[in-house]
């Protein structure tokens, strides 16, 4: 046990020793840290933007992004009606005219 109390002050006197130098040099230190993390995140921004996603990703894409299909049935009786009454064709100038009436 005494030994180790020995070797414990040992240890404690030359980080005593070198405590001015570490003073000296903490500044320096720092921004050389903050420097390297800096360009660690650069790196790795540059990396992740010139990143091309894989035909699997796009093909999951392009199959969720379907394009609704309107039936033609339904467009002919759209405009049966609107060529068969006034007030319909009024109703539809209007929305054409401001459709975000």
């Amino acid at each position: 046990m005494n030994q180790e109390k020995a070797q414990l002050q040992k240890l404690l006197d030359r980080a005593a020793k070198l405590r001015p130098v570490a003073k000296r040099y903490a500044l320096p230190a720092f921004i050389v840290f903050v420097l390297l993390v800096y360009g660690v995140v650069l790196l790795r921004i540059n990396s992740l933007n010139n990143q091309e996603p894989t035909t699997d990703q796009v093909t999951s894409q392009v199959k969720a992004a379907r394009i609704p299909h309107i039936d033609q049935s339904v467009v002919q009786q759209l405009q049966s009606l609107q060529d068969n009454s006034v007030s319909v064709q009024a109703l539809f100038n209007q929305a054409r005219n401001n459709p975000f009436q």
